[in-house]
């Protein structure tokens, strides 16, 4: 603890914080994770918009409509694809149409490839999150990826670089406490992130939460 402290110490104050969640999130636990303390003000969420299991999850849309509510200026939406469903493109197909009926108001869909269910076969890997990201493009919406670099090996290869070729941001979770891309190792054909998940299995304001992070580009120095 005494070790993360002091490297958290070491990283610029300049930062957006954000969080990602798998539960349900009311206005009012919003509103608290919104006020200074802890880590900081959260000023981006991103709530889980489907399950691993092959279905919608509506506790995440009803959680993003809360965070909007609540005045969070960035909102996004994970996607944690069944594989054993298969129809890669229908999942995501069906993501974005439930939140569009649903009238939700997002920024990006982020596409979680991480060790989970996954098939032995990088072959069948590359051809199932293809067909998301192929999927994105045909449904016009903002897509990246949720990945690091020992899982993109494991799951797709070091080499594989459909995705980061289309375009698609990376996030990518690395749980050392510091607010900072210095730890990050090129996988994928990501030469750098966009977000850094850096600190998991959190409570705040009652909730449990994971900690993201990204610069501020915009941030001067009066800023606080």
């Amino acid at each position: 603890m005494k070790l993360v402290l002091a490297l958290l110490a070491l990283v610029p104050a300049h930062a957006v914080i954000g969080i990602d969640v798998s539960q349900a999130i009311s206005v009012s636990t919003w509103t608290c994770l919104r006020t200074p303390g802890g880590q900081g003000a959260v000023q981006f969420a991103i709530p889980r918009v489907h399950k691993s299991g092959g279905s919608i999850d509506f506790t995440g849309i009803s959680s993003m409509k809360a965070a909007i509510a609540a005045g969070v200026p960035r909102v996004d939406g994970y996607i944690f694809p069944c594989v054993e469903c298969g129809d890669p493109a229908g999942q995501v197909k069906t993501t974005k149409q439930t939140l569009d009926a649903a009238e939700v108001k997002y920024g990006m869909l982020w596409l979680d490839v991480e060790p989970y269910h996954w098939t032995h076969n990088l072959t069948a890997n590359q051809v199932f999150v293809k067909a998301m990201v192929d999927e994105c493009k045909v449904l016009g919406a903002q897509c990246g990826i949720y990945a690091n670099w020992n899982g993109w090996k494991a799951i797709l290869g070091t080499n594989w670089t459909y995705a980061a070729e289309q375009g698609l941001p990376l996030w990518y979770p690395h749980y050392d406490g510091v607010r900072a891309f210095s730890d990050f190792k090129p996988f994928g054909g990501w030469s750098s992130p966009d977000i850094k998940q850096y600190l998991g299995d959190q409570t705040t304001c009652g909730v449990g939460v994971d900690y993201n992070w990204y610069p501020d580009a915009n941030a001067t120095s009066t800023d606080i």
